[in-house]
């Protein structure tokens, strides 16, 4: 069996920046995935870099993470926007929202502030008439996620990470794993699998939530900020088994991207014309000039859900030298650096940044 100092098991982008930082402490990494490097999730995610602030820990995630991106904002194929997000407020229970918000963010030290309706439309000229403000985060920013993967996986690759494109069929009961053609690998193993988990680590609770994109012809100045609506995380962190909420983006080519749905119960990857209907209303609601424009794509993908919404980072009680990193939702390419650096620099027995315990993986055990 050959041995490396690490096996990361998925190349989607939270197992490319674990590969990627590994190699860079100077680690031996395998990295194992059958399918295209973030051909999955990865592929499927809007690519918002975004401190979402609703949960306490995933926004110490979020944050940290956040910091980590500011060394890849020149990497050419990663599309790199600093578009800033608009938070947009339908009405008075929505600018509610803003104050405790606002005072999150800046405690972080987060740059952001409340904006009133009439420089809400001074930002986006074809927003809704009537809405009554909302909260503009400047410096947030949003990425191509699978070029973000390619680009890791092959770094990784230049220091000397061995790359082997096919599935792993179970793990060793020493540490290491057993690839489908019977090769067998020996070492602590990360497993980064997203929705995947189970078939290597079924007692990690995962649920996959369906989600639909839409992305248009090229309409260049459309759009200027992603934007969404304040309610954005009653939909992202609620338990309804379909949902949709409001958040466009503008691409550094031009395209508008637009979400989101969520879905518990949907088990295949067709596309569902009700759900997009759904989601493109909700859409027209706040932008009613998208209507006009060309979609060229729609896709779905599954978001990789834990049981309480935080993501499993750490080693994995009862089993020998098996980690995991997985289990972020709709927020795993914002989180995807910090969460590497949190699981490998406790694999090295170094200090992390954050507190790794909310995300321990022995908390669901528990």
């Amino acid at each position: 069996m050959k041995s490396y100092d690490l096996i990361v098991v998925g190349a989607g982008i939270v197992g490319a920046a674990c590969a990627d930082y590994a190699s860079a402490a100077g680690l031996r990494v395998a990295i194992i995935e059958p399918g295209p490097i973030g051909g999955a999730a990865t592929a499927a995610a809007m690519g918002h870099l975004v401190a979402m602030d609703d949960d306490p820990a995933e926004f110490v995630l979020a944050h940290y993470s956040l910091g980590l991106w500011e060394a890849l904002t020149d990497l050419p194929q990663a599309e790199y926007s600093r578009c800033g997000t608009l938070w947009v407020a339908a009405g008075e229970e929505d600018l509610t929202r803003i104050p405790q918000k606002l005072a999150r963010l800046s405690a972080a030290g987060v740059a952001a502030r409340a904006i009133d309706a009439e420089e809400l439309y001074r930002l986006e000229p074809i927003l809704v008439a009537g809405l009554a403000g909302g909260l503009l985060v400047p410096h947030e920013a949003v990425v191509y996620p699978p070029a973000v993967a390619r680009y890791l996986v092959e770094r990784a690759r230049q220091r000397g990470a061995e790359f082997y494109p096919i599935h792993a069929s179970h793990l060793e009961a020493s540490a290491g794993v057993r690839l489908e053609d019977g090769t067998g690998l020996s070492g602590p193993v990360l497993v980064t699998t997203g929705c995947a988990l189970p078939q290597l680590l079924p007692g990690l609770p995962l649920r996959p939530r369906k989600g639909h994109l839409v992305i248009t012809d090229r309409y260049p100045g459309t759009v200027h900020h992603q934007v969404l609506e304040l309610g954005y995380a009653d939909s992202a962190h609620g338990e309804a088994d379909s949902s949709v909420a409001f958040n466009v983006q503008p691409r550094p080519t031009g395209q508008i991207l637009i979400g989101s749905s969520r879905e518990y119960s949907a088990t295949t990857s067709e596309v569902s014309m009700p759900m997009v209907q759904r989601m493109l209303e909700r859409t027209f609601r706040f932008m009613p000039a998208l209507r006009q424009l060309d979609a060229l794509r729609i896709w779905t993908g599954f978001r990789p859900v834990s049981a309480d919404g935080l993501p499993y980072l750490g080693r994995v009680a009862g089993q020998q030298d098996v980690w995991v990193a997985a289990g972020h939702e709709g927020l795993g390419v914002t989180t995807s650096l910090g969460s590497a650096h949190l699981v490998i620099d406790q694999l090295l027995g170094r200090q992390p940044a954050i507190d790794p315990q909310p995300y321990d993986p022995a908390r669901v055990a528990a």
